[in-house]
C-alpha cells in the first residue's frame, strides 16, 4: 500500500480505533473498498487531486474481535454511522467497491439525505440464480485472482498480487487478507443478500453504477439489476476490466468518476 497518511480515528462501542487513510483537499468524498481488505490505488490518488478522500478500513479488518459486538447487519451500518460522525462528515459524496459496494448502497437506503452523489463499482449485495455470485471463499488464490481481474498481465493488476519478497511483509500481507476475508464473510456469506433489493428505492442520491464486462466474481447483469432498483441511476459498463475495474481501467474510470462528482 502506498505511503498514505493514516488517521488512527476512535470508535465508540469499544472497537479498535479505525486506520482512516486520508489524503486530497476539497468536497469529502469516503471510498469503502472491497473483500480483499483496505487499498489505496491510483484511483484514490485521481480523486484526492481534487476532493478530501477518507478510505476506512472494514470493521473487524484490524481486530477480528470487532465482530463480537457486530450481530448483523444493522449493527454494521451503526458502526459506519458513527465512524463518519467522528471525522465529522455530515453530508458527502460516497463510493463503495464489491463488498463497500454493498455497504455503500445499505448505507445510502438507511440514510438518503445523507449521501450527496453515489458510485457502485462491482457491487455485491443482490442474489440471482440465473447469474450466481461467485463462491470466492471456497476458492483457491489463483482462482480468486482470476475472479477479480481479467487481464493478469495488466501493470496495475501485477502490483495488486504480487507477494512482498521480504518474508515478514509477506506474512503481514497474509495476515491482512485473511482478516479482511474473514470480517466481510460475517455479513455475507453464504449468499451475499440480505434483503438490499426491497431497500434500494430509498436512495435518493445521484447514482453511478460502474461495472467491468468481464467479471467473474458479480456477473454484469448484476449491473441492470442495481440499475433498474435505483431511480434515475445510471451504467458505464468498462470493457476489458474484470470485478475491479478502477484497478484495471484506472485512466478511464477516474475520468467518468470525476465527471460524475463534478
Amino acid at each position: 500500500m502506498k505511503d498514505i497518511p493514516v488517521m488512527q480515528v476512535p470508535h465508540p462501542g469499544g472497537f479498535v480505533p479505525n486506520p482512516v487513510l486520508s489524503s486530497g483537499t476539497g468536497n469529502p468524498v469516503v471510498f469503502l473498498h472491497g473483500l480483499f481488505g483496505q487499498e489505496w490505488s491510483g484511483f484514490l490518488d485521481d480523486l484526492a487531486s481534487s476532493r478530501k478522500v477518507y478510505a476506512p478500513a472494514h470493521a473487524g479488518s484490524v481486530d477480528l474481535a470487532d465482530l463480537e459486538t457486530l450481530d448483523g447487519l444493522w449493527d454494521l451500518l451503526i458502526y459506519y454511522d458513527d465512524l463518519f460522525a467522528t471525522l465529522a462528515l455530515d453530508r458527502f459524496d460516497l463510493i463503495g467497491h464489491s463488498f463497500g459496494g454493498m455497504m455503500a448502497a445499505e448505507f445510502a437506503a438507511m440514510y438518503p439525505g445523507r449521501i450527496g452523489k453515489l458510485v457502485l463499482i462491482d457491487s455485491l449485495g443482490l442474489w440471482n440464480d440465473n447469474h450466481p455470485v461467485a463462491d470466492h471463499l471456497l476458492s483457491t488464490l489463483p482462482v480468486q485472482t482470476a475472479m477479480r481481474f481479467h487481464d493478469l498481465g495488466n501493470a496495475a493488476v501485477a502490483e495488486q498480487i504480487k507477494v512482498p519478497a521480504e518474508p515478514a511483509a509477506a506474512q503481514a500481507a497474509l495476515v491482512t487478507r485473511f482478516l479482511a476475508l474473514s470480517s466481510t464473510s460475517q455479513f455475507i456469506h453464504p449468499i451475499p443478500d440480505r434483503g438490499l433489493r426491497r431497500r434500494l428505492r430509498r436512495i435518493k442520491a445521484e447514482t453511478l453504477i460502474v461495472w467491468g464486462a468481464e467479471d467473474r466474481l458479480t456477473p454484469r447483469p448484476y449491473a441492470e439489476e442495481f440499475a433498474a432498483a435505483i431511480e434515475g441511476s445510471r451504467v458505464e459498463i468498462i470493457a476489458n476490466a474484470g470485478h475491479t475495474p478502477h484497478v484495471e481501467q484506472r485512466a478511464l474510470v477516474s475520468d467518468r468518476v470525476r465527471a460524475f462528482l463534478g
